[in-house]
């Protein structure tokens, strides 16, 4: 998750200098801590070098794992300090690729909207609801901001309700409706001149809104280790020692179900899992001044790979592919009960 913290209570640039150092120390996770300095530093208003290091990922050797995401927010960043022309012309070609991951999409239809191009942004969250969610049973939940931002557009539009928007409205569960959440009204009155009609609006969407955005932003207290088969394979093959730990990868993968569901069970909010490679964990021993063959490292592993982001969230959403990566539906894998 990208930063939102008020600059007056964080210092910006240096915390985008720190991830830009950790990024040289961990270049499997370049991509994920360089767009989180470059968050930061758009926060810090420093948006030149936030595009420098956009521009960094775009070019650099490694494949990323999401370029039009990249893309996508070295346009809205561009938008932002007068580059309208260059930033109008990515946002062109990432409609033109249509990426199968909804970020982008998102991405640049808000940055349409925030420069009050809504009948374009309207156009962009369609494109995006008619390619990625034509023909599935059911959204996935990474989908719903572009229903949700659809929505919010066409209310502001003055459009009626059509099929995509009755579905944003059956997944939105907030006791505040849609309707009342995207009222032109409200959304117009964050952007007014009077301090107490200003100040009352925020108070009232934080009030709507802030069990969902603190569910979004904590960290995972527990995060569980899975090492996918051939990461496994290798492993104690490399470190006989971690044998005991993992007798084998059928094994290993119940224990991780069934230590999730124990703790569930006991209470424990948002689990994640992370995923572990050898390089990186014996990167990770080395750090430790630690041999790799020592198992009391493994969960010392797992909380920094959730640390740096790397954690997903456990149980996956309903119809979601299951965290074991057999290809099948976590219902139809380790989620059946």
């Amino acid at each position: 998750m990208r930063p939102d913290t008020p600059a007056e209570n964080v210092d910006h640039t240096a915390e985008a200098a720190r991830l830009e150092r950790t990024a040289g120390l961990y270049p499997e996770d370049a991509e994920h801590l360089l767009l989180q300095a470059a968050a930061h530093l758009e926060l810090a208003d420093d948006r030149p070098r936030a595009s420098s290091l956009y521009d960094r990922l775009l070019a650099g050797p490694t494949t990323l794992d999401n370029p039009f995401l990249v893309r996508a927010l070295k346009a809205a960043n561009l938008w932002e300090y007068g580059h309208e022309a260059e930033a109008r012309a990515i946002i062109e070609g990432v409609r033109a690729a249509a990426p199968r991951d909804p970020a982008p999409w998102v991405i640049v239809a808000e940055a349409l909207e925030s420069h009050d191009e809504l009948e374009a942004a309207q156009e962009t969250f369609t494109q995006a609801a008619v390619h990625l969610l034509t023909d599935v049973p059911e959204p996935p939940y990474a989908t719903h901001p572009v229903l949700f931002g659809r929505h919010r557009v066409r209310r502001m539009l003055g459009l009626t309700h059509d099929n995509w928007d009755t579905l944003a409205d059956t997944l939105h569960s907030s006791p505040v409706s849609l309707d009342e959440l995207h009222d032109p009204k409200r959304v117009w009155s964050l952007g007014s001149n009077n301090p107490a009609e200003l100040e009352a609006e925020i108070s009232r969407l934080r009030a709507e809104l802030g069990t969902y955005r603190e569910a979004l932003s904590r960290p995972f207290p527990v995060a569980v280790l899975h090492w996918p088969a051939e990461e496994l394979a290798e492993l104690v093959t490399a470190y006989p020692e971690l044998a005991e730990e993992y007798p084998s990868h059928e094994e290993h993968l119940a224990t991780i179900e069934r230590a999730l569901r124990e703790l569930a069970a006991s209470g424990t909010a948002n689990l994640g899992i992370v995923t572990g490679t050898v390089p990186s964990y014996e990167a990770f021993a080395a750090s430790e001044g630690a041999s790799p063959s020592d198992a009391s490292l493994l969960p010392q592993y797992a909380t920094t790979l959730a640390a740096r982001g790397r954690a997903v969230a456990w149980p996956p959403q309903r119809g979601a592919g299951c965290w074991c990566g057999s290809g099948r539906s976590y219902g139809e894998c380790h989620g059946q009960a």
